[in-house]
């Protein structure tokens, strides 16, 4: 019986490791002339490097940033369905040239596990045509990463530094879990420590972390919200993610 009860411990406490990632991911990760001006956005909660599934309610709010001005789009989103968990898609069309950081507000999910909140505010931006007008500006969320690298045009092998803000403020001594948006499960870890990929901010709330890959990786900022949330009488914490994604591409 201790036997079989360690076993189901181990089982549960592995599955738990995984860090929990709100994605944001586009059809293209910028717009020029080639690629033309529709975009498929997707919205979806998982453990990207495992490529493992959760259940994603309708946001409190998605939309976009262009040029400072917000535009929300909640209501377009449309629902699906993957091994029957919910995630959500919407459909947009770039107009004018310049950086379009789009953003999501989910409602937080409750993770018995870990008896607590998890709410990840998630940005991700498209440059359309070249015009570089916003990338490395916040745009106003409670919690949210700004690149002090320019989040597009990265090669691997390239660093990305960010600066974490909670409230406007700098955040120092924050974790940042990293992963990598492993499509097929075709990159194998060697064991759990590899995932997620983990660094601290500084005194400044600054962040640096190399991406050896190709492809999409997550940079997931952790703090505890200054508001609890009530459940069944019950007050629980919140863990506050700022959330980034960046599309890596393979130098030949």
């Amino acid at each position: 019986m201790k036997r079989i009860l360690l076993s189901v411990f181990l089982l549960l406490f592995s599955v738990n490791l995984f860090a929990h990632f709100q994605v944001i991911m586009p059809d293209k990760y910028c717009v020029n002339q080639k690629t033309g001006n529709n975009l498929i956005l997707t919205y979806i909660f998982m453990h990207p490097f495992e490529q493992n599934y959760m259940n994603m309610v309708k946001p409190i709010e998605a939309g976009v940033f262009i040029n400072g001005k917000k535009i929300v789009f909640t209501n377009k989103l449309k629902e699906h369905k993957i091994q029957k968990f919910t995630y959500w898609t919407a459909n947009y069309k770039i107009r004018r040239p310049g950086d379009h950081i789009f953003y999501v507000i989910p409602k937080p999910y409750f993770e018995p596990a870990e008896d607590k909140f998890i709410k990840h505010i998630t940005k991700v931006d498209v440059n359309a045509f070249g015009l570089e007008n916003g990338w490395d500006k916040p745009v106003g969320l409670k919690a949210e990463i700004v690149p002090l690298t320019r989040p597009y045009g990265v090669w691997n092998g390239n660093t990305f530094r960010g600066l974490v803000l909670f409230k406007g403020k700098p955040a120092a001594n924050v974790r940042v879990e990293i992963e990598y948006y492993n499509k097929n499960g075709k990159i194998k870890a060697p064991n759990e420590d590899f995932i997620p990929q983990v660094v601290k901010t500084d005194k400044n709330g600054i962040f640096t972390f190399t991406m050896p890959l190709s492809g999409w990786w997550g940079f997931a900022a952790l703090m505890t919200d200054d508001k609890k949330i009530e459940r069944n009488g019950k007050k629980y914490p919140v863990e506050l993610g700022a959330v980034y994604w960046i599309y890596v591409e393979r130098l030949k």
